[in-house]
């Protein structure tokens, strides 16, 4: 059974990370299917094919707080809240600055949790709403040299879990999203921890490893097809609370991980990382 929209209450929905990638391709869609859709950049973005772009920064609750009012203002709810904002930043564990592991942090997993606490209230309120969560198959599996973008994931999947729990008696929902590699601008915005490619231990595994995790994003998936997946989440009257989507091995691999050998699994990745 899929929802629909009577006329004149069309859906709000709120985006983050939409200036690009998979957002922007995610907003665009949504609009396309007749939703109100507002996206956000930490930097200042120009509202283009009906998505209406805010400049707002999920590490800063001010930032927040004044978007969500403004969306408030003008539209009076929030029916939908799509957490997409995240960065990465590649490097051996041991080697990245406090300031590194901080900003992935504080981003990926804390951005989620600020953008929740802004928007569960409005939702609580009119007993309904829905909100979806952008993890990763890096949140199932953790991926070498990027084991802090990886930790993130995995918070966002434990909070993720809780909270579906917590919210449900008020009519809101919560579903996770796992995507595997996709071809967008996350590679080229990826950062580098220089102490990891100055170190003489770790220099040529680290190189060989980026080498390998870049041609699998270049291979990827387009980013249309994550944004047809989110979409068929929202339409669904009982969407699943996870969805895993990408490249079909990707897919698989993490669906069979919990019954495969753990030395397998382990052999697998540090095969197809070069490790």
């Amino acid at each position: 059974m899929k929802r629909t929209n009577p006329s004149g209450s069309r859906q709000v929905i709120l985006i983050t990370g939409a200036s690009s990638g998979i957002g922007k391709a995610t907003a665009n869609l949504l609009v396309q299917q007749g939703y109100t859709v507002y996206g956000t950049s930490r930097k200042a973005s120009e509202s283009t094919n009906g998505v209406r772009m805010l400049t707002m920064d999920v590490t800063q609750p001010a930032s927040i707080q004044q978007a969500v009012e403004q969306i408030l203002s003008e539209q009076g709810r929030i029916d939908i809240l799509i957490n997409n904002a995240g960065l990465g930043i590649s490097g051996a564990l041991e080697l990245e600055t406090d300031e590194e592991i901080g900003k992935q942090m504080d981003t990926n997993f804390m951005g989620v949790v600020r953008m929740c606490k802004a928007v569960i209230p409005i939702m609580r309120k009119e007993r309904k709403g829905f909100i979806i969560n952008i993890s990763s198959i890096g949140g199932l599996i953790a991926v070498p040299f990027q084991g802090f973008y990886s930790a993130s994931k995995f918070a966002v999947e434990g909070y993720s879990e809780a909270l579906q729990h917590e919210v449900r008696p008020f009519g809101i929902r919560v579903c996770l999203v796992e995507p595997g590699d996709f071809y967008t601008n996350f590679t080229a915005n990826r950062g580098i921890s220089s102490a990891t490619l100055d170190n003489p231990d770790y220099r040529e595994v680290f190189g060989r490893v980026i080498n390998a995790f870049e041609k699998m994003e270049k291979n990827g998936a387009h980013p249309d097809k994550l944004a047809h997946a989110i979409l068929r989440l929202i339409r669904s009257s009982r969407p699943p609370f996870r969805c895993k989507t990408g490249p079909i091995e990707q897919v698989l691999f993490a669906c069979c991980k919990s019954w495969l050998p753990e030395k397998f699994v382990h052999w697998v990745v540090r095969t197809g990382y070069r490790l």
